[in-house]
């Protein structure tokens, strides 16, 4: 894993947004924290994450929402979906978004580091 690669997080929970940016600070990654999808897509283009760790249902665009728009856009940037939101229809909306891993909260930090790890090869 190449040290300083840059993981873009979007979750609307202030807590899990900051749990995410330490744990992927502690293992050599730059986190750039986002609290809606709406704020991702208004950032400074320049220095595209490795990959995006990405909640699917945050208040307004959800995270699924947000995956169909950069994929219009021709972006392939890796997204690893979370969600508190355990069922069978948010499942099938994010394996047909397309996501490299889909984790349910509480993850443990190994399950998201080797998420992350795989979406970068």
């Amino acid at each position: 894993m190449p040290l300083g690669q840059k993981i873009a997080i979007v979750d609307d929970d202030p807590a899990m947004l900051k749990a995410i940016e330490r744990l992927l600070k502690a293992h050599g990654f730059e986190a750039e924290p986002f609290e809606s999808a709406e704020a991702f897509l208004r950032r400074d283009a320049a220095g595209e994450p490795a990959c995006l760790v990405l909640d699917i249902h945050l208040g307004g665009i959800s995270g699924i929402e947000l995956r169909r728009r950069l994929t219009a856009r021709g972006s392939e940037l890796p997204i690893i979906f979370i969600t508190a939101v355990d069922d069978e229809a948010t499942y099938e909306d994010a394996m047909t978004a397309g996501c490299v891993a889909y984790l349910r909260k509480l993850f443990t930090a190994k399950l998201l580091i080797g998420a992350i790890n795989k979406a970068m090869g």
